[in-house]
């Protein structure tokens, strides 16, 4: 699908979603509405459709009690002012990636993704059962919001390149989408770090504002037409190893519902999670292989001379957030790091020696890749 087809049916399929929600009558008086924001281009596969799903499965969940009405990217605030919306007022709820409000504070970034951390299962493991849930509780009590995981990209692209990147000296100058702390590693290697919400990225790229660009992966670059002006699709896409998109919720609103609705909301969130990255597990690799035979794209693995320098700099960004944080910041790294070293132990003998063995040369049935 070319980038402006999807972009107009988009805006079309949004504009008679929104009328056709705010058009409907409340079914009883004990109906409670409640709006939610989000930073992805109405219908965009994963993210965006992710976001409807979860309004969608609150509401059949609830029986209809608490209806939610979405609002994608710029149709009732700007896709990066998510959590403003959610503090303020504006919308009750708010469903994004919490490295979009670094500016509030820093540690927001640590709970979407940790360059060279954890992948999208580890990172579950510590948020519902190594006490980093507790911790990003804590760490919102100050803003008024509630988050809880509802949803996963997994293992993202590191980006699309207008020209070949072989070597870490070849980072100097350039100017690459890449937000949270991926971004505060490439400019280590002397990048600029740009922060673009997902529908500006094309135009970036396309006019030279931006020299490359990290998203998502697959599923959602090749809708977003990344293809048409750049050839070149880098990974593995170290700086998100596994992103938890998050639902935000007005803390106060949520503890004024009935117990059993906030149950349903934790409930509809956790599946939500689970769906969105069991998806984007299928069909990266068909959307991959699209590009590659349809668009002429060619995916390439960074060098092992770059991921050696971009794993050096990701430790200096993490070790000068830790000398420099408050309690809380420290309190953070030693959970997430030490659940990091728990999880990586069986999985280094287990789980990445299988994905290794499953590469050998030996009879299969089935398509080889």
């Amino acid at each position: 699908m070319k980038r402006r087809d999807f972009l107009t049916k988009s805006v079309l399929a949004g504009t008679a979603a929104g009328a056709s929600t705010l058009a409907a009558p409340a079914i009883a008086q004990s109906v409670i509405e409640w709006r939610m924001v989000h930073s992805w281009p109405r219908g965009l596969p994963g993210v965006g459709v992710g976001a409807d799903r979860l309004a969608a499965r609150i509401n059949t969940m609830s029986g209809g009690r608490l209806n939610i009405t979405t609002f994608a990217a710029g149709e009732l605030v700007p896709a990066l002012g998510c959590m403003d919306a959610v503090m303020d007022g504006t919308a009750e709820m708010g469903h994004d990636a919490s490295f979009y409000h670094v500016g509030k504070h820093p540690m927001l970034a640590a709970f979407f993704a940790v360059p060279f951390g954890m992948t999208a299962d580890e990172q579950a493991a510590w948020l519902l059962h190594g006490g980093g849930q507790a911790l990003w509780d804590e760490l919102n009590d100050q803003f008024g919001i509630l988050s809880i995981p509802a949803g996963q990209t997994a293992n993202q692209s590191f980006g699309w390149f207008r020209n070949p990147i072989d070597t870490p000296d070849q980072f100097q100058g350039l100017r690459i989408r890449m937000p949270g702390l991926g971004g505060q590693m490439v400019q280590k290697l002397g990048a600029t770090s740009v922060l673009l919400p997902g529908g500006e990225i094309f135009a970036a790229l396309q006019s030279g504002a931006v020299d490359a660009a990290e998203f998502i992966g697959p599923v959602n670059d090749l809708p977003m037409g990344f293809h048409q002006v750049a050839k070149y699709s880098y990974g593995p896409g170290v700086q998100e190893p596994g992103g938890t998109v998050q639902l935000m919720i007005n803390k106060a609103k949520f503890l004024e519902l009935p117990t059993d609705l906030q149950e349903i909301i934790r409930a509809a969130c956790h599946a939500g999670h689970e769906d969105m990255k069991v998806e984007y597990d299928l069909l990266s690799g068909r959307a991959m292989e699209t590009l590659r035979v349809e668009h002429g794209v060619e995916f390439r693995r960074l060098s092992r001379e770059i991921l050696i320098a971009l794993g050096t700099a990701a430790g200096e960004v993490i070790q000068e957030s830790y000398d420099a944080g408050d309690d809380l910041t420290r309190r953070i790294w030693d959970s997430y790091l030490a659940s990091r070293a728990d999880t990586s132990r069986f999985l280094r003998f287990n789980e990445q020696a299988f994905l290794n063995g499953r590469t050998l040369e030996f009879p299969f049935p089935g398509p080889r890749v």
